[in-house]
């Protein structure tokens, strides 16, 4: 019989799909933590989500903070059953024309902030089982054009997961689940502002996703996990098969790239129309 749900919590989810993911676990019954580097965001979202959302300010950087609110969910749902590895960072441009913080903080909070989450989330569901899962991007998988830096924290977050599941499974822990969930480019606050970024066309080159989609994929994986979800699955099988024949796949980027251009010129000039 599937147990009833508890704790959970979801970091960067002051805005965006966090926000509608911790909106997916509070309606799915769990008491849930939400999390953001920016406190009134978090304090908004839960206040808007029911009088028994949590909130704290959190930055996924700081072990001591992550464990803090793995601590409190725990003490207040009785157990931890989900952690969402959520908060992200894109910046773009080649890595030579970055900041060095820039390039920093892209690589600490996305792939050093997972590893505090997933950390912290197996300590507390040792011997409870839980499910921890990765809110990861299509980047993890495949080169990325302008957004090289970005790629490679997204793909240590991959890398990660799924030696750290290997590791549970080697130590005979069956009882925690780890999923990585991989979207395509998502039209959230994250690439609002980037129509005009030419060092952003690859996120245009697929099908641009709305939230509620990436929500319905994660809905799926919370009742069936699994190590890898790419959304949608075709995009995975292509750039799986571009990262397995890397010179074909390096060929055919500014195919993608000049497609990627002509959506974000289309979207500007149907934002024009509007404005």
């Amino acid at each position: 019989m599937r147990r009833s749900p508890a704790g959970a919590v979801v970091t960067g989810a002051g805005r965006g799909l966090g926000r509608m993911l911790a909106a997916l676990l509070v309606g799915r019954g769990h008491r849930v933590l939400v999390t953001d580097i920016d406190e009134d965001a978090a304090r908004t979202t839960a206040t808007g989500l029911g009088p028994d959302v949590l909130w704290a300010g959190v930055d996924v950087r700081d072990e001591a903070q992550v464990d803090a609110a793995r601590d409190r969910i725990a003490a207040e749902a009785g157990r931890l059953d989900l952690w969402v590895n959520n908060a992200g960072v894109l910046a773009t441009g080649p890595a030579w024309e970055q900041a060095p913080d820039v390039r920093r903080l892209m690589l600490e909070v996305n792939a050093l902030g997972t590893v505090n989450g997933t950390v912290a989330a197996i300590k507390a569901m040792r011997g409870t089982g839980g499910h921890i899962l990765n809110v990861v991007s299509l980047a993890g998988l495949t080169p990325v054009p302008g957004e090289a830096v970005y790629a490679a924290s997204k793909h240590a977050a991959i890398g990660f997961s799924l030696s750290t599941l290997a590791d549970l499974r080697l130590a005979g822990i069956k009882e925690i689940d780890i999923s990585c969930v991989c979207p395509d480019g998502i039209w959230t606050p994250m690439l609002h502002d980037r129509l005009d970024d030419p060092a952003s066309a690859l996120s245009f080159s697929g099908k641009l996703l709305e939230p509620e989609e990436v929500v319905d994929a994660v809905g799926k994986v919370l009742d069936r996990p699994r190590p890898v979800t790419a959304t949608p699955a075709w995009r995975g099988l292509q750039v799986r098969l571009a990262d397995a024949l890397p010179s074909f796949g390096l060929r055919a980027l500014p195919l993608a790239v000049a497609r990627g251009r002509r959506v974000q010129r289309k979207m500007l000039a149907k934002s024009a129309r509007r404005g």
